[in-house]
């Protein structure tokens, strides 16, 4: 049953996204504006699809440590769930994702539009020149940034090894960085086809304390993921491994 409902929910996925990325042409070309609204309403589609076709639920702890304005949201990184969630979490959501994904057809193009921030990973310091540009256009537009740390996804339990780029945002931008824990994993592992009904957890942490340093900052958010997980009984990730 598990893997009939999956395959359901993958084909409700597949149709969902061809269908609403066929209207968003008119959105495209005439009303750019709304991309954002848009993309909210497909991610909330496809969560809504998810919890009645897999019976999954979703519960998100620590509502109250999200500011009010921009912030920098270090997300553990396990599933695809985790690049959808954070779509109608917070009112005005951007993400660091990888430049390949506008590439997609229908989905690429509004990407883009709705405001996310393309990083080429290959770039370096160009690349890294881009991304504090387009950050500082984040904030002005006090929007939440939602990056990855570990800059790629990593099962439950797994080591903690988190990339330079975070550091790089925070001390450029001076927002808040939220740390945040999860197990989406359990139930939407990295390229799995069953989705395995229960509830994901998503924990929102305490801003860390301001004005971290690279040496400083990684370290803390590894810190405060396993605090989080220790209180919130998620899979606690192995030793850090970041240097």
């Amino acid at each position: 049953m598990t893997l009939l409902r999956a395959l359901a929910f993958n084909l409700y996925f597949i149709l969902l996204t061809i269908v609403m990325g066929i209207m968003a042409f008119p959105i495209r070309l005439v009303a750019p504006g709304r991309a954002l609204a848009y993309a909210r309403l497909w991610t909330a589609l496809t969560l809504r699809g998810l919890c009645r076709i897999c019976n999954i639920d979703i519960q998100v702890s620590g509502r109250e440590n999200l500011p009010a304005g921009p912030c920098l949201l270090a997300c553990q990184h396990q599933s695809m769930f985790d690049t959808l969630v954070w779509m109608n979490l917070v009112p005005r959501p951007t993400y660091v994702m990888k430049r390949e994904l506008e590439r997609i057809p229908l989905v690429g193009p509004m990407l883009r539009l709705s405001g996310m921030i393309p990083v080429d990973r290959d770039g370096k310091a160009r690349a890294l020149r881009a991304l504090l540009a387009e950050a500082d256009r984040a904030v002005s537009d006090n929007r939440q940034i939602i990056i990855f740390p570990e800059g790629t996804r990593r099962p439950p339990g797994a080591p903690i090894s988190l990339q330079p780029g975070i550091a790089a945002l925070s001390g450029h931008t001076r927002v808040p960085v939220i740390p945040v824990a999860t197990d989406a994993g359990l139930h939407w592992g990295p390229n799995a086809l069953v989705k395995q009904p229960g509830t994901i957890h998503i924990v929102i942490g305490a801003p860390l304390p301001d004005g971290l340093r690279r040496a400083q900052l990684l370290p803390a958010i590894g810190a405060a993921w396993r605090e989080l997980c220790a209180d919130h009984a998620l899979p606690l990730p192995a030793p850090d491994t970041t240097t």
